[in-house]
């Protein structure tokens, strides 16, 4: 097999780990190998290195299969990704690194509050909500069609005011900006845990869902506030009550705390991009992931808008990805006060901030929750963004990148590097797009990107 059928990329960089890096799973090896390769030829590469297929999953943007290897008892997985990139049937090889969601304490308040400020206590002589009688469509996402989704909410002449304990609507003056645009046919893809599509705040919003996991699904407390910091519309208001969301579950739920792997990640990514979002919230953080990196960068290309939580690891942390890649827009977290997260990671890569403390969301089983981390703070950003696609659909990537960067309000002397360029501010970035600023949609060539460990060349 000819060497071409490896990227630039992957021809240049090894996928064989950091030394100190055990981020992963330790025993598994992920490998990339072209279609037309066939199943024989792997499993004879399976037994000549003594390592057992566990699973192969087609991913079609890049006409590859994904191999996942189970390596055998005392064997190296610095040495085995060597030797694997060597042979030419393999396109790339690397350990199937683990990731974690973004967030940092949250408390469920259950159903029934009142004026909830951030630090009161549920008051439990609160009435209960009353949700909204689910039609067929509210129980089955992807039964109805996208375009009718967000054109129901965006002919909506009212939004829900909001809970009064939602200081993030006058914090981004959603009141106002919500006069011109709600996200309307802006479609959010969300990487998450599995959010609860019947949960009155949500019925209607997501249009279509993938598991990525093939574990029983189980509602969480992570992607539906999530979900409900985009596009809640009933008794909460979103940031982009007009947005519709494409629901891509790639964290499993059966460990305490939610965790995804690459191969899921990457099943996520690929069903995602067949779909075409504008925008893809990535509200989880690990180690840097050259495969996942990869499909990034074509989504780049592609128009799509990236963004993540910098991620809740503290200040002495490296930094973590996807956040850090730079295609992506990292995002930090700000309290009420427009102070900084404390937990919140630092670094030249933060874009922006926006508020991730205290939060108040949806939460499994028609409950709310107050949740803190710079994942809530990148859902945030990540509404903002559908708002400014509604009102110029053509801004490209760096379009976005540079109007969020540009109207923030800055929080210190200068770029931060916890907080970026400062608080996001929808009303300025609006006014800043006008007609003939805005950018014509083409691919944008992508910054330029640090170097990691040189491949072996090829034999």
């Amino acid at each position: 097999m000819a060497a071409s059928s490896r990227s630039a990329s992957e021809q240049q960089f090894s996928g064989v780990p950091p030394l100190g890096e055990t981020r992963f799973v330790p025993d598994e090896i992920v490998l990339q190998i072209p279609a037309r390769v066939s199943r024989a030829e792997v499993e004879a590469i399976a037994r000549r290195l003594g390592v057992e297929i566990l699973s192969a999953e087609p991913i079609a943007l890049t006409n590859r299969v994904v191999y996942r290897f189970r390596m055998g008892a005392g064997q190296d997985i610095r040495a085995l990704i060597l030797t694997l990139e060597q042979n030419r049937i393999v396109s790339s090889a690397q350990p199937n690194y683990t990731f974690g969601l973004a967030r940092g304490p949250a408390r469920d308040i259950g159903r029934q509050f009142a004026q909830l400020a951030p630090d009161a206590t549920p008051d439990a002589a609160a009435p209960p909500v009353t949700p909204p009688t689910p039609g067929a469509d509210e129980l089955e996402p992807a039964a109805a069609g996208a375009n009718d989704l967000a054109s129901d909410l965006a002919a909506r002449t009212t939004l829900p005011a909001g809970d009064p304990a939602q200081y993030v609507i006058q914090k981004l003056q959603l009141g106002t900006v919500h006069q011109r645009v709600r996200g309307a046919n802006v479609t959010v893809a969300v990487i998450d845990s599995e959010i609860d599509a019947r949960h009155p705040d949500l019925q209607g919003v997501i249009i279509d869902r993938f598991d990525a996991t093939g574990d029983a699904p189980r509602p969480h407390t992570h992607g539906t506030g999530m979900a409900g910091a985009i596009a809640s519309r009933f008794r909460l208001l979103g940031v982009a009550p007009g947005a519709r969301l494409l629901a891509v579950r790639a964290f499993s739920e059966k460990a305490p705390s939610a965790e995804a792997t690459t191969t899921q990640v990457l099943k996520g990514l690929d069903w995602v991009m067949a779909r075409r979002p504008r925008i893809i919230n990535m509200s989880f953080a690990g180690p840097r992931d050259l495969m996942t990196e990869r499909i990034l960068d074509e989504a780049y290309r592609q128009g799509i808008v990236l963004i993540a939580a910098a991620g809740n690891a503290g200040a002495k942390s490296p930094p973590l990805f996807p956040a850090a890649d730079p295609n992506v827009i990292a995002v930090s977290a700000t309290d009420n006060d427009d102070r900084p997260f404390a937990q919140a990671n630092r670094g030249k890569h933060i874009a922006v901030a926006a508020p991730g403390v205290d939060v108040l969301v949806p939460s499994p089983n028609g409950a709310y929750q107050l949740t803190t981390g710079t994942s809530v703070a990148a859902a945030h950003v990540s509404g903002v963004v559908a708002l400014l696609l509604e009102a110029r659909p053509n801004l490209t990537p760096a379009d976005i990148r540079a109007i969020l960067t540009r109207t923030a309000k800055p929080l210190g002397p200068g770029k931060d590097l916890q907080t970026g360029a400062g608080l996001v501010d929808p009303i300025r970035s609006l006014a800043g797009i006008a007609p003939a600023t805005a950018s014509p949609v083409a691919p944008a060539a992508p910054p330029p990107r640090p170097g990691v460990v040189p491949a072996q060349p090829l034999r």
